[in-house]
């Protein structure tokens, strides 16, 4: 499905391509042998498309492993990647740089940071209440710091230039995979990557999460370690993407759900299925949203208006298989 998915995406849009033309312009890129297509049609296809959908497919499958890790460690299936207050954290330093009026680049490293010190954040002052269920603890400090920060973001928008900065920074936070470079893509690979790896070697040791902290240090998990590396590695994932596609939500929230009718709640088989999923996902939502109307609408806007009814419908399958 994801390989039919990205060919389509590579054929429409608001310029569409031919399937022979498509056809003929990959077979000579792979072969080196000229094609006498167009080179109109060649630069649509390799120098906008095939950014985009790399990216597509990037971020999609990196939110949803983000979202099905934070599931399990939290033990509760309402949680997505932004529990921790990633995307707020992102979203200001974004807001901040739009409104220094910093370069592209820029925008993305303090998004990228925001996203980081928000986590951090919200772990220390989690470690520093005492006295009830720490999994409790984060999800609420979580949620009160996302507030505090949102509130900051705010600030900045009302602050902002109405004429310049402050549609920058809507559009921002709308999310959007327009203009994506093969660079940010690579550099976004890496960095989901280096994230990815560890949570697939811990797989089986994240399954124990989903248990008591007491029966997990029964059966030999040193719980505090685990955890840490396991919130490091999907905050880390989920950072890289949102510094430079923006916020797109549902995308970690629902799809664990979807994978886990699908491949059952064992870690080991719901992580891979999850990345499959929310490429999918992604990648469907941003071909509609750059072809379904002439002008291109924001990812993010398309997530929630297809995510709400899919999630309840979701809900209400697992209801029903759970009785």
């Amino acid at each position: 499905m994801l390989i039919v998915l990205m060919a389509a995406a590579l054929a429409v849009g608001q310029f569409p391509i031919a399937a022979n033309d498509l056809v003929a312009v990959i077979w000579g890129k792979v072969t080196g042998v000229p094609n006498g297509a167009p080179e109109t049609i060649q630069a649509v296809i390799f120098q906008v498309r095939a950014p985009r959908i790399l990216a597509a497919v990037l971020t999609g499958a990196a939110l949803a492993a983000s979202g099905a890790t934070f599931q399990v460690m939290f033990r509760n299936p309402l949680v997505s990647p932004d529990i921790l207050g990633i995307s707020a954290g992102a979203a200001l330093g974004a807001c901040l740089a739009i409104f220094l009026s910093l370069p592209i680049l820029a925008v993305q490293f303090f998004a990228f940071a925001g996203g980081v010190l928000a986590v951090l954040m919200v772990y220390a002052l989690g470690i520093t209440v005492r006295g009830h269920d720490p999994m409790l603890t984060l999800i609420l400090t979580g949620i009160v710091t996302g507030a505090f920060l949102g509130s900051g973001i705010a600030l900045v928008k009302y602050l902002a230039d109405p004429y310049n900065q402050l549609p920058a920074i809507t559009f921002w936070m709308l999310g959007s995979l327009a203009d994506m470079t093969l660079p940010e893509v690579a550099s976004m690979a890496v960095l989901c990557a280096l994230s990815v790896i560890p949570i697939v070697l811990l797989r089986w040791r994240i399954n124990l999460l989903a248990l008591s902290d007491d029966e997990a240090r029964a059966l030999g998990v040193n719980v505090n370690r685990l955890r840490i590396a396991v919130v490091a590695s999907a905050t880390l994932m989920t950072a890289a993407v949102v510094a430079v596609t923006g916020i797109i939500g549902w995308i970690g929230l629902i799809v664990p759900h979807a994978a886990r009718l699908l491949a059952g709640p064992q870690f080991a088989r719901l992580l891979p299925v999850s990345m499959l999923l929310g490429a999918v996902c992604l990648l469907g939502v941003d071909t509609l949203a750059r072809s379904v109307a002439s002008i291109e609408i924001p990812p993010g806007v398309l997530t929630a208006i297809l995510g709400a009814p899919l999630f309840l419908w979701l809900l209400a399958k697992t209801g029903r298989g759970q009785e």
